[in-house]
């Protein structure tokens, strides 16, 4: 990989990682417009690690507050609103886990196409507007139920298919229970962090038994650059979304979507 194809990509999975626009998608154009090849095992691990220090140092010290109250309502100090919140993002992962294990050769087999990635790009895409406008949005983070975090759960392990976007899936699913919009993606963001920990545990795992070699130049740029972007990405898009809405994103998404048809039929 050359530097300009390491930042690049590192920036596409940076900033994609975390807003509904799914990062399938876009990670297929560069290879689609230029020919790059396959980025390999060890530069996932790289921005996968990026994108995870970006959301654990943003969200520190509700990470924090979370780890103590869920430790002290483990040894029977009781439940408080962190401990709870803690609670649900474990009982959230668990549908993606048991989907990943069961699903993931399946998925990794049949359904990593252009067509696939279009198709469902477009389709929760609108998804994720029907739920903007109809949703009533009154609940905020700490209003959250087991109920409501298991559904948001589940609607995590449809990410599996490429295109569906975890943060926009989660996001959509948030919304559907009555969470608002900043609510949705802070849940969303706090998913994400045990989810890109497995999955970059899976791809070290992967990598370890790779007789690959590895460059040790793109992953450091990779990770770096990775951080910046989804450091900012989360940053801006929890300041913005309460004003902007998902339409943006929405409208985005049916582009993106239409163009990779495009390559498909065209």
């Amino acid at each position: 990989m050359t530097l300009i194809e390491v930042i690049v990509l590192a920036l596409i999975q940076g900033i994609t990682e975390f807003l509904p626009i799914s990062s399938s998608g876009h990670l297929i154009l560069p290879s689609a417009l230029f020919g790059w090849t396959n980025q390999g095992l060890a530069f996932d691990v790289a921005v996968h690690l990026g994108s995870l220090l970006a959301v654990m140092i943003y969200f520190r010290q509700e990470i924090i507050r979370m780890l103590v109250a869920w430790s002290g309502s483990v040894v029977g100090g009781g439940q408080s609103q962190d401990s709870r919140l803690a609670w649900w993002v474990i009982l959230a992962t668990i549908p993606a886990v048991i989907a990943g294990f069961a699903g993931k050769a399946f998925i990794e087999t049949y359904a990593r196409s252009a067509l696939v990635i279009g198709i469902t790009t477009i389709l929760f895409g609108l998804l994720l507007w029907y739920a903007d406008v109809k949703a009533r949005q009154h609940k905020g983070l700490y209003e959250l139920t087991w109920k409501s975090a298991l559904f948001v759960g589940l609607a995590q392990a449809l990410a599996l298919i490429p295109g569906t976007s975890r943060s926009g899936i989660t996001m959509t699913a948030g919304l559907m229970m009555g969470l608002d919009r900043e609510s949705a993606a802070r849940f969303s963001f706090l998913l994400s962090i045990p989810t890109i920990l497995g999955a970059g545990l899976l791809l070290t795992l992967d990598l370890l038994e790779s007789a690959d070699p590895v460059d040790w130049q793109a992953m450091f740029y990779g990770a770096l650059f990775s951080f910046f972007a989804a450091y900012a990405c989360i940053k801006l898009f929890l300041a913005w979304i309460g004003r902007i809405g998902m339409l943006p994103f929405v409208i985005y998404r049916l582009i993106l979507g239409a163009v990779l048809l495009a390559f498909v039929f065209l």
